[in-house]
């Protein structure tokens, strides 16, 4: 299999310079897509397009075989005001590309390019371009919208850059590798008054305080704590008191993590439980509400394998990781992986001052040196699967 050249990495520099200056976030991706779009058309791929409202599609086949594979990369950025000055820092005020993403596309167009040139594969791969990845929206946008019936797709494979891992390390594992994301929202309804005359109240403030100590005997007490990891954290207690009133209300919101779906079961089921028990024996209603954006990240068995195996060729037996430990954070390809066999893995973006900025920051920056490596485990990864 042909290295990809200087000048297709080049390339994927100045794409990747290019989609950083101008980030764009959730589905209002209209510029972004056109680019990636007319790139694609321009290595001869098939491309359909509007798929999740502004997703995309390129199909790219070769020989006789049905055998297929899919590679995704989200399309997304963030609303942070970058603090960057280099000469590709965001043009759009209060926009930046903080989590890669602009660098998961350049690898992808990468890798289609050079497929496209040698088409040293037997099958056909389609490579999915995602929206709306950062609100946990995109991805299930695309498969309500069919991604999985009007193509078919043998498997799906996801890659996101990681800073804190060296960079063009490769860090995978079968089973759960990232969490889910759940946000909670519990309103308690007393009866304010006086703070002088606390008897002539229902005092939801000292209910809400009740509660949260409770929820915490939930991880211990009603998760297998041995093979259920999971965390929840109460994050804001509003009220509408003052200094010497009672509160009539008071809200509590927080956020739980967990790497199975029958542990969020329990969780909402037990979070539940605990509000009513606690709010009925103090005589106060309660309203409740739990919403899921992001389910736990679950790659399969003999996918991750391939990844791996992937990986290895491209990267080095000693940079690459398959049995790595669980993140707690959160990824939306989770939608795709729950209806389609697949992998999701790490690629290091560096340790130091390139590449070791945190996600989400606006500082970060991705780091061009792995797009090489990011592209070429993608070539050999279809390589392999498509022999």
């Amino acid at each position: 299999m042909p290295p990809i050249n200087k000048q297709l990495i080049a390339q994927m520099i100045e794409w990747r310079h290019q989609i950083h200056r101008f980030p764009e976030c959730g589905f209002e991706l209209q510029k972004t897509a056109d680019f990636i779009a007319e790139h694609l058309q321009s290595f001869g791929i098939e491309v359909v397009r509007g798929i999740g409202q502004i997703g995309l599609v390129g199909i790219l086949r070769n020989g006789e075989s049905q055998a297929s594979i899919g590679f995704r990369a989200d399309m997304d950025a963030l609303y942070i005001q970058e603090l960057n000055h280099f000469d590709h820092r965001s043009q759009h005020e209060g926009k930046m590309h903080a989590c890669g993403h602009d660098g998961h596309c350049s690898m992808l167009l990468g890798a289609a390019c050079h497929l496209a040139q040698h088409r040293n594969f037997n099958g056909t791969i389609y490579f999915i371009f995602q929206p709306d990845e950062e609100h946990g929206k995109g991805a299930q946008a695309m498969i309500d919208d069919g991604l999985f019936e009007r193509f078919q797709i043998d498997a799906v494979y996801g890659l996101h850059n990681l800073p804190g891992l060296p960079a063009g390390s490769f860090s995978v594992r079968p089973g759960s590798l990232m969490a889910s994301e759940s946000s909670f929202e519990i309103i308690i309804q007393g009866t304010g008054g006086h703070a002088a005359l606390p008897h002539m109240s229902t005092d939801p403030l000292v209910v809400g305080a009740q509660v949260i100590l409770a929820l915490q005997t939930i991880v211990s007490r009603n998760l297998n704590t041995i093979h259920e990891s999971a965390v929840v954290s109460a994050t804001e207690f509003i009220t509408n008191g003052t200094v010497n009133v009672i509160p009539s209300q008071v809200t509590i919101k927080g956020d739980c993590r967990c790497f199975t779906e029958d542990s969020l079961v329990k969780i909402e089921a037990s979070m539940e439980r605990i509000v009513n028990g606690i709010c009925q024996a103090s005589g106060v209603d309660y309203k409740f509400q739990f919403v899921n954006t992001f389910y736990p990240t679950v790659n399969s068995v003999n996918e991750t394998q391939y990844a791996i195996q992937a990986a290895e060729k491209v990267l080095g037996q000693e940079n690459v990781n398959g049995n790595c430990e669980p993140f707690t954070i959160s990824e939306d390809f989770s939608s795709m992986l729950r209806v389609k066999n697949g992998c999701y893995a790490l690629l290091g973006n560096g340790i130091e001052v390139i590449g070791g900025c945190a996600l989400h920051n606006p500082e970060y920056d991705f780091n061009d040196s792995i797009l090489e490596k990011g592209a070429q485990y993608w070539v050999q990864l279809a390589c392999d699967r498509l022999d």
